[in-house]
């Protein structure tokens, strides 16, 4: 997480872009189930490649929310079947690729191509997670060659964007379903920014000890994690023995972030409800040892603490600055899982709040 105050500044311009877009939506139902995703896109351009994409400019993408979805659609599917793939593969250069496949190599791995090569043509004095990539590169270029960092960058465009805007559609959405939790996270927000310890944009030190907000955040990606199938592994050499059971060596397991996080004996019997209160008691290890948004141990998520530094600074600031109510308080969001739960249906009316 330290090494991420390299990049805050710079999800501070996109944090300032947002609210500027928001500002101009006033008065209007804004789909800002679309907008945080416009926003998340723009952000890994920014703490990327130096640069926006220029999606909350143009307030919509250029196609590439259909090419990670095309590659989600495949991998919620034909990647839980290898043979499929590989007989797939094999056939590809006569049928083509039809089942989204090739979208995560082809065409996002095009768009990362061109971003890089355009970041080294313009070149930059930032600390971004190019400038750290390249320096691997002339550190160790055998291990870690030119088609590593393109490869790397475009594991940041597919992941990085999607998964932090259905997390932040999560705590928006939650919040406005439940306003005595909203009301509680204003009133957190309006009382550290009375005694001077706000800043605007909010710093990540200051979100981190928001003892609500992180409470929140919790608890709105305990009930709608992105990933919304089993994540897999791969039991080791002498296999392993789980609940009582052996499994030989080579088994592929997996548990579903959705099931781990309605366990009634970890999370209390109510787990379908939206508490964030259950994160503020003092004895509640077990429930951060089997947090399972962004998976766990040896392999969880590369990007867990971008996604969570974005999610940090966003929320406070834009509670700060806006009164946020659905458009219609009684409509729910629609959802769908191509590996990701993607949620639809989150139109939300802001009216500006007077921030001294």
């Amino acid at each position: 997480m330290e090494s991420l105050k390299d990049l805050e500044p710079y999800v501070d311009d996109s944090v300032k872009h947002f609210l500027g877009k928001m500002d101009e939506q006033q008065g209007r139902s804004v789909d800002m189930g679309s907008w945080v995703q416009l926003f998340a896109f723009d952000v890994i351009g920014e703490v990327t490649f130096s640069k926006r994409f220029g999606f909350m400019d143009a307030g919509k993408d250029d196609g590439s929310f259909n090419a990670i979805e095309g590659a989600l659609r495949s991998a919620s599917w034909i990647g839980q079947v290898p043979w499929l793939y590989w007989i797939h593969d094999f056939l590809s250069p006569v049928i083509g690729s039809h089942l989204g496949i090739a979208a995560r190599h082809g065409s996002l791995r095009s768009f990362a191509m061109s971003e890089v090569s355009a970041r080294k043509d313009r070149g930059t004095d930032r600390k971004d997670i190019l400038s750290k990539l390249f320096q691997a590169h002339e550190d160790k270029p055998a291990e870690f060659d030119d088609n590593a960092v393109i490869s790397m960058a475009t594991s940041n465009i597919f992941a990085g964007s999607d998964t932090t805007a259905i997390s932040t559609r999560a705590i928006i959405y939650y919040l406005l379903k439940n306003p005595e939790h909203k009301r509680r996270l204003v009133s957190e927000i309006d009382d550290m920014r009375s005694r001077g310890k706000l800043s605007d944009p909010v710093t990540l030190d200051e979100a981190n000890n928001m003892e609500y907000l992180q409470a929140v955040m919790y608890e709105a990606l305990r009930l709608h994690p992105a990933v919304g199938m089993s994540l897999p592994r791969v039991t080791p050499e002498g296999g392993v023995e789980i609940d009582g059971r052996f499994l030989p060596a080579g088994t592929v397991v997996g548990v579903n972030p959705w099931v781990v996080h309605r366990n009634k004996d970890v999370f209390g019997e109510d787990v379908e409800s939206f508490r964030p209160d259950r994160w503020l008691k003092e004895d509640n290890g077990d429930m951060h040892r089997f947090f399972f948004a962004f998976g766990s141990g040896a392999r969880m998520c590369l990007g867990r603490n971008i996604s969570w530094m974005e999610m940090s600074k966003l929320i406070p600031t834009m509670f700060m600055h806006y009164d946020l109510e659905l458009s219609d308080p009684e409509a729910g969001w629609t959802e769908k899982c191509w590996w990701f739960v993607m949620q639809q249906g989150i139109h939300v009316t802001m009216r500006p709040r007077h921030v001294e």
